[in-house]
Formats: structure tokens, sequence, C-alpha cells
């Protein structure tokens, strides 16, 4: 077939198959010292953000886990928290990303969703979600 030299299977580096060097690129470790997270976690990421040419410095988000995504080395978390005038900011974070120092678990909820889209449209008590207690 004339485009059977474009498969991945067909191209090698050196000793190693290209499809060899694709899987370990994308197969890393998984980073112990982030603590397992679930959606409806209220959680603080300490996230590392750089502040002119050299300076860093620590950000704290602390917020409600809306989504969690568990994609392979894609794995990624929103946390939903309500900022000045009682507007909502969303951010969202790469789990294995390199900048985020630390997660703190505040507290579980007891969630029946994956996604907890709906707490968009809800504000003040009604936005709170049931604390899960832990035995």
């Amino acid at each position: 077939m004339l485009w059977d030299c474009y498969r991945i299977d067909y191209l090698f580096i050196g000793e190693y198959r290209m499809s060899d060097l694709l899987l370990k690129a994308f197969d890393n470790e998984k980073n112990e010292e982030l603590p397992e997270i679930r959606g409806g976690d209220s959680v603080t990421v300490h996230l590392r953000i750089n502040v002119g040419t050299r300076n860093e410095r620590v950000q704290l988000v602390r917020g409600t886990i809306i989504r969690l995504r568990n994609s392979g080395n894609n794995r990624n978390f929103t946390v939903r928290r309500i900022a000045a005038n009682g507007i909502g900011v969303e951010r969202t974070f790469l789990l294995n990303s390199p900048l985020i120092e630390k997660i703190e678990v505040h507290r579980h909820a007891h969630v029946r969703r994956a996604q907890l889209y709906f707490l968009r449209d809800r504000t003040g008590k009604s936005a709170r979600l049931r604390e899960k207690r832990l035995r």
C-alpha cells in the first residue's frame, strides 16, 4: 500500500521503534506526593507562578473540585471558587504538572455525580455540599 511507510510501526529511531518511544513518553509515573482527590472535595492548590522575569511565588487556590478527568498523562481537575462580589471563578489544573507544589484536601463531600456543573447555577447556601464523614 502507498501509505504504509507512514505507519508508526515502520518507523525506527536507532534500535527503538517509534511506537515504543511514544508509549515511554506518555507513561509517566504518578506523583506520589499528591493525595487522592474526588469530585466535591474542598481543596487548596499550592501553585507556583512566575512574577516578572526571575521571581516566583506560590499562589493558593481554594475551592471545590467540580470536575476530575482521569485520562492517563493528561489527568486534570477543575476547581471552582467564589471570588469578590459573588462571582464564580473556575481554574483547571493538570494533575501531573510540575507547577503544583501540593494539594491539601480539607473535606470530602457526598456527591452522586462525576461532574458537578449544577453548582454553577447556585449561589449562597444552596451551593453547599453535604460533608462525607470518614469512619
